[in-house]
């Protein structure tokens, strides 16, 4: 085991001459409910800083493709442009080296950056033929340093997680050892997680053996039939003496989960947002506290959550620190489209999230600790 270091953030150099003699960033007015007026500035998922009255100010909350806007007590805050209001004071510019008072600083983590020397090299993508066993030792490490020093970790989970027993059960134990502060997913993981709960099926196949049970079609069906007749899962959970699985830990041991709805949904369960904004928002609610994001087998969750997410974190003390951000898939495509967010915010992990989360679970000695 080997202890994680977290690596420092470096500030930019405010004292060199073309951050020193630039301007103040100007700003203009919303006319118009979530309208932002012309050139406004378009926020990205690195450190940002607007000079404002000589100062050089962090908007210490960032996402991809928001404005910054200008609060009467002086806060930088990025808002989504259709959360903007009328007299909202919209920070413009499309230069992000200072010269209209906004610097983008992709560089705070550089000495944390891995840089290759030779020009060529095998083997610098990440593949299935990809050695990931130095990525899972950082992760762990990553993991238990988040644990001991109250980190908020994110997992980010699509519905194959649900059709495994193993995976269920290495997935429970992570939350049982606080290992879970927040889980984003959609309606069928939290279906097919009931469903192995109540009838040991997922899509009717048994989650173990993979044999199909008679009728077992209608096992999902039936599962949501229950939780919408019992008005909530924690209900369902009651009633039914549910005493397993992803959604019974979250529940039990406290732990927010958003699930967002989808125009395939059967049902959906009764805490599915049916509004893609209304999820989008609560999600975003989870991701501001994170300090390491994990999706896992769902491109669309994946890449909505990238893009919710900052590259960096103001901690309560005033220090900076990344946000670290896996993302696990067993398609190379799709861990891959994130890769332009840089090399520091995302790890790309290409293998079965079934198999990925035992390895993790059984390196963390969680395993059969909730038993």
């Amino acid at each position: 085991m080997m202890a994680f270091n977290m690596p420092i953030y470096s500030p930019p150099d405010f004292s060199c001459k073309e951050l020193l003699n630039a301007p103040d960033a100007e700003y203009k007015l919303v006319e118009k409910d979530g309208i932002a007026p012309d050139y406004y500035h378009s926020t990205s998922i690195f450190p940002e800083y607007v000079k404002i009255n000589g100062k050089w100010e962090l908007a210490k909350e960032s996402r991809m493709d928001s404005c910054i806007v200008l609060k009467d007590d002086g806060e930088l805050a990025v808002i989504e442009s259709r959360y903007l209001k009328k007299g909202d004071k919209v920070i413009i510019g499309r230069t992000e080296n200072g010269e209209e008072g906004i610097y983008l600083h992709n560089a705070g983590f550089k000495d944390a950056l891995k840089y290759i020397e030779d020009q060529f090299v095998f083997r610098q993508g990440r593949s299935r033929e990809t050695s990931y066993a130095r990525d899972y030792d950082r992760l762990m490490d990553l993991l238990r340093y988040e644990k001991e020093n109250n980190g908020k970790v994110i997992w980010v989970m699509g519905p194959a997680f649900t059709f495994d027993a193993d995976a269920r059960r290495a997935m429970q134990g992570m939350i049982e050892n606080g290992y879970v502060q927040g889980v984003l997913a959609g309606n069928a993981l939290a279906v097919h997680d009931l469903e192995g709960a109540l009838f040991h099926t997922a899509l009717g196949q048994d989650i173990y053996t993979q044999k199909s049970h008679p009728n077992g079609h209608y096992n999902h069906l039936d599962v949501i039939n229950k939780v919408r007749e019992c008005g909530s899962i924690p209900n369902f959970i009651e009633k039914y003496n549910i005493d397993n699985g992803i959604i019974y830990s979250c529940v039990k041991n406290n732990i927010p989960f958003v699930l967002a709805g989808s125009i395939r949904d059967d049902g959906p369960l009764p805490e599915v947002y049916g509004n893609a904004y209304e999820a989008a928002s609560a999600m975003r609610d989870i991701i501001k506290e994170s300090t390491t994001v994990i999706c896992m087998a769902t491109m669309l969750h994946t890449i909505a959550t990238g893009n919710m997410t900052p590259s960096f974190r103001v901690m309560k003390d005033g220090n900076i620190r990344p946000v670290f951000f896996y993302a696990v898939d067993a398609d190379e495509f799709v861990v891959n489209k994130l890769h332009d967010r840089g090399s520091l915010s995302v790890t790309s992990i290409v293998t079965n999230v079934q198999d990925f989360i035992t390895i993790i679970a059984k390196g963390l000695d969680v395993w059969d600790t909730y038993k």
